[in-house]
Formats: structure tokens, C-alpha cells, sequence
């Protein structure tokens, strides 16, 4: 959904139009691509969509002026900063006994799961009235169920009760942590780490190269642990939702 060999182009989003009421589109500009905004600015004016969830590299600073002038209410949705691990070199805490990461595949529970840690979390959605909370929730649900169901999904826990979950694409050398956290009430005891732990065993067991992993800037928090644990800082992406001006909400 972006740039590729037939060019720059929105691409339709079937499962957020349909949980959000209204038509998405998705256009994602990657830094290795060379995109100019001239291309980006095309695919724009091509889109009958009600909104067009846009990503694109930090460092082209001068693009959200210019996607003003576009004819759409242009939102600044969030900024994501991008951190990455080698496997092999994170800084592992040691064995807790007891505490495990098992694949997860009950549907259920991973429902359940994600509803406990991510129900508060500032997503791009939050920034756009056209996207409630729940509908915004039941996204990241359908989420982890995918991966659930491709078995790229782990609980961190013990045998009485799961304490984190993480889902993962594990695709070709590269593993990518879409979504990662501990339940509330076991927060601040340094499980997160453990779950971190987990993740790369399972990265290292199938030879991969890289552990990447994202967030909204605003999440310091989360960004220190990984700064602990070994992932250093690589890029940042902004996000911006291009709508048109009658599907705003007072």
C-alpha cells in the first residue's frame, strides 16, 4: 500500500472502512523509496476516499504545509519512531522462576489480552473524530488475532495467568514487533523485559537478522525500556490523515 512498480497510489482499506463507517485508504511512502511529493500529491487528487491514512519519513519536513493546500482537512496524527536490536545482543534479564513465553493461539484470551494493556494507547486513530476508541480497540483485536492465527503471537506469563503479549511478523530476516505490553497490574516489576526476552530467543532460533519495533513518540516510557534492553534508535515516520472537509465532526 504505497509506493511500488506501478507507482505511488492509496490504497483501499477494507477493514477500517468497515469498522469506522467511512471509506479508508492507506498511502505509505518508505524511506529507501524516492518518492517526490509531486508523486504523493497525485495519488491524493486520484482518491475518492473519505480518509487517506498517510505515512511518510520525518525528515520530509516541508510535506504536511503542502498537504494543506490539498483540498482535504489535513490531521497530524502522530509520529512513530522506529527502534531496532541485532539478535544476539540484547541484555537479557536473567531466568524468573516460573515466569514463561508460550505461542498463543486461544482467541479469546488474546482478545481479552489485548483489551487490558492497549485500551488507553494513543494511537493515530485517537487524533481523528471520525475513529472512536472502541472501533479503534476491536482494530487492534483483529490485529492480534491474525497473528495469532499464524502462530506469531506470545504470552508472557505463568501457569496461573498470562502477564504480556506480543505479536510479531516474522517474515523473511527480519522480525517486527507490531504489538507489545504487560497488563497494568504487572507493570513497574521489570516483565517487560521478559516478554523482550522471548522475542528474541524465538528471532534467534529461526536465524533472522533484525528485531524491529515502533511507537508514538509521546511513549518515553516504553522507548527507555528498549534503550535498556539493547535497540537503538533508527528512523521516524509521520502520520497524517487527509480527510474530506465534510466528513469532519464539529
Amino acid at each position: 500500500m504505497g509506493c511500488d512498480g506501478l507507482g505511488t497510489r492509496a490504497v483501499a482499506s477494507p477493514l477500517e472502512s468497515a469498522r469506522f463507517g467511512c471509506s479508508v485508504e492507506r498511502l505509505t511512502v518508505h524511506a529507501e523509496h524516492p518518492a517526490s511529493f509531486t508523486m504523493v500529491r497525485e495519488a491524493v487528487l486520484l482518491s475518492a476516499a473519505d480518509v487517506i491514512v498517510l505515512r511518510y519519513p520525518a525528515d520530509r519536513v516541508d510535506w504536511f504545509a503542502k498537504l494543506a493546500l490539498l483540498g482535504r482537512t489535513a490531521i497530524f496524527a502522530d509520529s512513530l519512531s522506529y527502534w531496532r536490536l541485532r539478535p544476539g545482543d540484547g541484555r537479557r534479564p536473567e531466568s524468573a522462576q516460573g515466569l514463561r513465553t508460550t505461542t498463543l493461539t486461544d482467541a479469546a484470551a488474546v482478545a481479552t489480552l489485548v483489551s487490558e494493556i492497549f485500551a488507553a494507547y494513543g494511537s493515530h486513530y485517537s487524533a481523528n473524530p471520525l475513529f472512536g476508541a472502541t472501533e479503534a480497540l476491536a482494530g487492534y483485536q483483529e490485529w492480534a488475532l491474525r497473528s495469532a492465527a499464524e502462530g506469531s503471537c506470545l504470552a508472557l506469563g505463568t501457569a496461573a495467568a498470562h502477564l504480556g503479549l506480543a505479536t510479531l511478523d516474522e517474515q523473511g530476516p527480519r522480525t517486527e514487533i507490531l504489538l507489545a505490553g504487560v497488563v497494568p497490574e504487572a507493570q513497574g516489576q521489570g516483565l517487560y523485559a521478559h516478554l523482550l526476552k522471548g522475542i528474541e530467543d524465538g528471532t534467534l532460533a529461526r536465524g533472522a537478522e533484525e528485531i524491529l519495533i515502533s511507537t508514538q513518540v509521546h511513549n518515553t516510557r516504553v522507548q527507555r525500556a528498549w534503550a535498556r534492553y539493547g535497540f537503538e534508535p533508527v528512523s521516524a515516520v509521520l502520520t497524517v490523515h487527509l480527510v474530506k472537509s465534510r466528513r469532519i465532526i464539529p
